[in-house]
């Protein structure tokens, strides 16, 4: 008992002596309950305070007023952690979610969320920089509100800050000394900046995400320390606890399942069978995206003829503006139900190939769609007799954006809510309904490719994106614990989210920068509106702006940057050369860390 008590004594003064973030962490790595951590951290504080009590007379004034400043920061800084980590956005519902219905349904949920938080970034960049000076030189507008341009995106919108057509073409505040805001610098910098923050976001979120779900070793790390060794000990509250019970225990049945998959041997008249639904189910799903893409190329057609008639009545042109969004949103929540028939019909083996294969067939509709949308705007509407055909475009994309914010309320209600009501009652043999990750995914990512394709159109469009996320994550989510259960076979999904962002990286934010840079560098400005009236094309104001800068002897390093490497082929080549042979060697290293990885569960195994 004495060489205990002995023992003890010696390692609260060896703790007392050291720093406070040397204690901290030599406290943290003991191997002893938080119970008996607690007692020596208290012990260690009693320590301290004993001899700052002997040599409180030696201290000199200064000296005692910085560790109170230091130990008053210090709580601060705590309490503000404490704060920061409450206030994450959807932090307990994302626990709740994955407890309960598995980290397949929670990787939508996730993306969501990382959807928002792009949108919040998009929307305080574009009102900064753009919308905020524009208030500056706004003219008064004269239109009247009548309740309808919340659903059309026309009448007294037109004249605001909503659309490209609203924005001056003229200098902001220029001041005697020569300090000015260049509208048309500001907003071609601004969109161009964001765009390329936004790519390399995204490639860094997929390289993330890449890294942490397919070559972390911790991932193979088997299934006894994951039920031995991740109990967080700090969890005390009793909901808390059961919440990470059935997080552990779904995690663990996700894992077992991917182990123990059962591979099925199929005759030859099976297989033969499989392949010709297969082959079928691709016909008709590529069929029948081909024949959406005709019907909204026709409609829009119309539609735009229909714009430039102009009609006496303005109920009837309010709309004559909503059939294209309409149509465009019931073919793409109809068609996705269909796709999900085909699924269930082939009768995948394996769950995840049944969402892989729904999601491509739904992303080649929506991104078709989106095509054919772009073709129309960019050679047809560009070329109209309409005064002003980038805020034509913007009211367009708002018109589709809102459509489909509505549509997809409504397909949670009609899709998942009378589904459950009908399989509950009158046909039971259907059950209740189960979340369609693909359908709801393609979903999120057709929105957000008319978000950014809208930009340049409509700069506070990410605002209105930013609103309807927050509402379908709440509606998703009521939908999803009242009218929806769990997957009937556990699967781990944690690679799903690595896919999503790949799919929004390819081909949506990769056509997206097509489309952006033929409308700044191809197709020329309206005359009469917009910040870009009178140029050739947007990127003029930038070549003017060089030139100006040519004359100014401090401004010369801009102008060298801009002739010998913006506009140089060889240098965008040397550029990608480089990134051809980094994106390579980064790919060795991850077939190394893979066979490692191998090497080393094999050892577990073992």
């Amino acid at each position: 008992i004495f060489h205990v008590f002995y023992a003890e004594e010696k390692l609260v003064g060896n703790l007392a002596s050291m720093s406070t973030h040397e204690r901290i962490k030599a406290i943290q790595k003991m191997p002893e309950t938080m119970k008996k951590k607690r007692e020596i951290r208290n012990k260690v504080l009693k320590e301290i305070t004993k001899k700052s009590g002997r040599h409180s007379t030696q201290r000199g004034c200064c000296t005692q007023c910085l560790r109170r400043t230091e130990v008053s920061f210090r709580r601060f800084r705590n309490s503000l952690s404490e704060y920061v980590h409450l206030l994450r956005l959807w932090h307990k519902t994302l626990k709740i979610i994955g407890g309960e219905f598995g980290t397949s349904v929670l990787s939508y949920f996730i993306f969501l969320k990382w959807l928002l938080n792009f949108n919040i970034f998009s929307f305080l960049i574009n009102f900064s920089f753009i919308t905020i000076p524009q208030f500056v030189a706004a003219e008064p507008n004269n239109l009247s509100f009548t309740g309808l341009e919340l659903l059309t995106g026309a009448g007294y919108f037109q004249q605001t800050v909503l659309y490209y057509g609203f924005y001056t073409n003229a200098t902001i505040g220029k001041m005697e000394n020569g300090t000015s805001y260049n509208m048309q610098l500001a907003y071609i910098f601004t969109v161009g900046i964001y765009f390329v923050i936004c790519f390399l976001i995204l490639l860094f979120s997929m390289a993330k995400s890449f890294c942490r779900n397919f070559i972390n070793p911790q991932t193979y790390s088997g299934n006894a320390s994951k039920l031995l060794c991740t109990w967080d000990f700090n969890i005390t509250n009793e909901k808390a606890v059961k919440l990470k019970q059935k997080n552990l225990s779904t995690q663990i049945k996700e894992d077992l399942t991917e182990v123990n998959k059962e591979v099925l041997n199929f005759s030859i008249t099976e297989r033969v069978v499989r392949i010709l639904i297969h082959l079928g189910s691709w016909v008709a799903s590529l069929g029948t995206a081909v024949a959406a893409c005709a019907g909204v190329y026709f409609l829009s057609i119309n539609n735009l003829e229909l714009f430039m008639e102009g009609r006496k009545n303005d109920l009837e042109r309010e709309a004559a503006m909503l059939v294209l969004p309409i149509v465009a949103s019931l073919l793409n929540v109809l068609i996705p139900f269909f796709y999900s028939w085909l699924g269930n019909l082939e009768k995948f083996q394996n769950p995840r190939n049944k969402i892989y294969v729904t999601i491509a067939r739904n992303i080649i509709l929506k991104i078709s769609i989106i095509g054919i949308l772009c073709y129309y705007w960019l050679n047809i509407v560009s070329a109209s007799e309409s005064q002003c055909w980038e805020t034509l475009i913007g009211q367009d994309i708002y018109r589709l954006v809102l459509v489909d914010f509505i549509f997809c309320l409504l397909g949670s209600f009609f899709g998942e809510f009378l589904r459950r009501i009908i399989g509950t009652t009158v046909y039971v043999s259907l059950g209740v309904p189960e979340f369609d990750i693909g359908r709801n995914v393609l979903d999120l990512i057709y929105a957000q490719t008319l978000t950014w394709i809208g930009i340049l159109f409509s700069p506070l469009l990410p605002g209105i994106q930013m609103i309807s996320f927050s509402i379908v994550f709440y509606v998703k989510k009521v939908s999803l614990m009242k009218n929806c259960q769990p997957p009937r076979k556990v699967w781990r999904a944690a690679q799903m989210t690595t896919f999503f962002m790949f799919l929004l990286f390819f081909p949506s934010l990769a056509g997206v920068l097509s489309v952006i840079a033929v409308t700044v560098w191809r197709l020329k400005p309206s005359k009469e509106c917009g910040p870009f009236r009178g140029l050739s094309s947007m990127y003029a104001a930038v070549s003017e702006w060089i030139k100006i800068l040519e004359n100014y002897i401090g401004s010369k390093w801009v102008v060298w940057i801009y002739n010998n490497l913006i506009t140089s082929e060889l240098f965008f080549f040397i550029l990608s050369v480089l990134l051809l042979i980094t994106t390579y060697l980064y790919w060795q290293i991850i077939e190394g860390r893979k066979t490692m990885v191998k090497l080393l569960r094999k050892q577990i195994v073992n």
